[in-house]
């Protein structure tokens, strides 16, 4: 078919997936008031009861250190083999004809004949032009234009095509690219990306995607799929293609000389969570001289990616007698998945929280109880930024729930205002009303260390679209927890967004379990 021709299809083609697509320097306060009454102390032991199915049971594999192991390379690159589908559908000759002439003065009038004439020719037959709608690689959907599909003629060299964007009044513009050559054309999708706030990872993901695709609809070498089989509403279509060497072990930050130091007191769980489909990674430090017949609070880390690498300092401080031996808990996930994406990060801590905490309360801890003799009630969970809201909901939703698996929560500089990117999925207003935890009780029965940087709040400036600001929405939660009289701690380090993390840990370690 000539270009002319082709290029209409592809105008067709591309103008249906546009249609789809689319202060102070703190508190002065000292200690942290999270130290077990004597009150309390008269209470029954907190007991979980674990609520995880067979399926998750059966794939729970707890196992010495492996961070320190180097990836295993398990199929050369080269041998890897990507499946690609391809959907095709049908458009009418009246509806080709009607692109043919909206795009008349864009055409030379040689190929708008010849492609006016092969028209006539398909209207005589009675057939339909038949054309590429969606491509998958290993069933996930190809991002961007496919040098091949937008002309079946090119086999290397330069293109173009257009695009057509539309605004939030239906209004269409149309931009035409041009590329001189493939790997020109890849580094514009980079730069694209990039633009899009998208991550590094599904970056090259979208990268190799095209060139998987492009190469296998010029051999051939692809399955054709139903018309109507491509939902590009469900999610399963959307993530990282198959690589089974895929490992993000060089990700986390930790040091390794301090970590193989005490690496026979570190136990690593692999742990699957169905609600989420995530596989998810655990580590355990046990204190120094451990004894499996007494028991420990848990001090329970999230992003095990970033603080993990903390284990080693806050148990040194229990060797040097500094706090009382506690147990280290971080959660990170799986080598194959990249723990520090933050888009991934978001959507697990943010997007899908109520799952996460199903998944912490109701399955993680209670198998932990069942490995390690834990002392709940005086336990703590931390979170920061993402992780922040993600702690912030667990306290404040933990009444709901009948495992009891902390007592204390740190909620460090909660980005508040990424609740607010889709009020409707992350669900802003609950946020705003507590959860209503204070409408099905009178008084919050956990403790809770709010903190935050006193530098950070022009780090995410651009991302408030007029919401509160980092430390805006800090500073409410904590008004509003004080009005109904919680036992809170709130302290501003004089740091930025993150800095401060390493020395607050050590610091609340070392007050809220203090050696005795």
């Amino acid at each position: 078919m000539k270009r002319s021709l082709s290029m209409i299809i592809a105008l067709t083609l591309m103008l249906s997936l546009a249609s789809c697509s689319s202060s102070t320097s703190g508190s002065t306060k000292t200690t942290y008031n999270i130290q077990t009454t004597e009150e309390s102390k008269t209470f029954e032991p907190v007991r979980l009861i674990n609520k995880m199915t067979v399926g998750e049971l059966s794939k729970v594999d707890k196992h010495a250190l492996t961070i320190l192991d180097e990836p295993e390379i398990k199929v050369d690159p080269a041998d890897v083999k990507h499946k690609v589908s391809v959907e095709y559908d049908d458009i009418s000759v009246d509806e080709m004809e009607k692109n043919l002439e909206k795009f008349k003065n864009e055409i030379p009038p040689e190929e708008y004949s010849f492609a006016q004439a092969e028209i006539d020719k398909y209207r005589t037959s009675g057939e339909s032009f038949s054309l590429i709608k969606y491509v998958l690689v290993d069933g996930k959907l190809v991002q961007h234009n496919i040098p091949r599909v937008v002309d079946p003629e090119y086999t290397g060299g330069s293109f173009s095509f257009r695009y057509g964007t539309y605004d939030d009044s239906g209004n269409m513009t149309e931009n035409e690219f041009s590329f001189a050559s493939f790997d020109e054309y890849c580094d514009w999708i980079r730069k694209t990306d990039i633009e899009n706030g998208i991550s590094d990872d599904d970056i090259e993901n979208n990268v190799k995607m095209v060139r998987i695709a492009n190469d296998a609809i010029t051999t051939g070498d692809f399955e054709k799929i139903p018309a109507g089989t491509v939902d590009v509403t469900a999610e399963e279509y959307y993530g990282l293609i198959d690589d089974p060497n895929r490992d993000y072990r060089k990700n986390w930050e930790f040091d390794r000389d301090a970590v193989a130091a005490i690496k026979d007191s570190i136990d690593e769980i692999n742990i699957y969570d169905e609600e989420l489909d995530v596989d998810f990674l655990v580590h355990v430090t046990l204190p120094p001289d451990y004894d499996k017949d007494k028991t420990y609070p848990v001090f329970f880390l999230t992003d095990g990616v970033w603080r993990f690498g903390n284990h080693t300092q806050l148990r040194k401080l229990m060797e040097d007698g500094e706090a009382t031996p506690v147990i280290l808990v971080s959660l990170g996930y799986n080598y194959s998945i990249n723990g520090a994406d933050l888009s991934f990060r978001n959507d697990i801590l943010v997007t899908q929280r109520y799952k996460l905490l199903d998944f912490v309360t109701d399955n993680l801890m209670p198998y932990l109880g069942e490995n390690y003799n834990i002392d709940f009630a005086n336990s703590t969970l931390y979170g920061h930024s993402d992780g922040g809201v993600f702690t912030e909901t667990a306290m404040l939703k933990s009444d709901l729930y009948e495992n009891q698996p902390f007592g204390n929560y740190i909620i460090g500089s909660p980005a508040f205002w990424g609740l607010y990117f889709d009020s409707e999925e992350l669900d802003s207003e609950s946020y705003e009303k507590d959860y209503g935890y204070f409408e099905r009780n009178d008084k919050l029965t956990k403790k809770a260390f709010l903190c935050g940087g006193l530098l950070e709040d022009p780090d995410y400036a651009e991302r408030y679209n007029g919401h509160d600001t980092t430390l805006e929405g800090l500073k409410k939660l904590k008004s509003r927890l004080e009005e109904h009289g919680a036992d809170i701690t709130y302290k501003i380090y004089d740091s930025r967004h993150y800095q401060y993390i390493p020395e607050m840990l050590k610091e609340y370690l070392k007050i809220t379990y203090p050696y005795s």
